[in-house]
């Protein structure tokens, strides 16, 4: 993939997005997002990311592998995991994003709830955020907008940490 290819005009009738660095998403077809999660309590990864250099070498290797966007995350949604501070969140994410961000010819998402990290990880190169809470934190909607964000907005039927037990409640969705 490279900067060219993305830059292309997409096929007529086609849904486009264009970020702040150039970089465009065509709509037309399903998007593959690589998930790097840079925590040490990941569910999904058990925080094989956690260190930056290690985090780098991945999100390299996911827009290598093909993925349109890659979601880059610092705190873990494991049920029971002790949420990190802003200043944690923060040490985990912004690295990650500023050494990924001129390497890789894909947009960066940010996967926080918490406006500062959403701020800072947009300065640093992200072009989306992604908000599990569903941008319900104070000031998170402002914070993506003020910098231009596209902002990813899940389906949120309950807080993050109750999902498992209403989803075994509701059934299949």
């Amino acid at each position: 993939m490279t900067g060219t290819a993305l830059a292309a005009r997409p096929p007529v009738g086609t849904r486009t997005a264009t970020h702040p660095l150039g970089r465009v998403l065509r709509a037309g077809r399903p998007l593959v997002c690589g998930i790097l999660n840079v925590t040490p309590d990941s569910f999904s990864d058990g925080g094989r990311y956690c260190r930056s250099d290690r985090a780098v070498e991945h999100g390299l290797t996911l827009a290598a592998e093909g993925a349109d966007i890659i979601d880059v995350g610092g705190e873990s949604t494991r049920p029971g995991s002790r949420p990190p501070t802003t200043a944690e969140e923060l040490a985990r994410v912004v690295p990650v994003v500023e050494a990924l961000a001129p390497r890789v010819p894909v947009p960066l998402s940010v996967d926080t709830s918490r406006p500062e990290v959403m701020r800072a990880a947009v300065a640093a190169g992200a072009s989306m955020v992604n908000d599990v809470r569903a941008l319900r934190s104070p000031g998170a909607l402002v914070a993506a907008a003020q910098r231009g964000a596209a902002v990813l907005r899940v389906h949120d039927v309950a807080a993050t940490r109750d999902v498992l037990t209403v989803l075994d409640a509701v059934g299949p969705v």
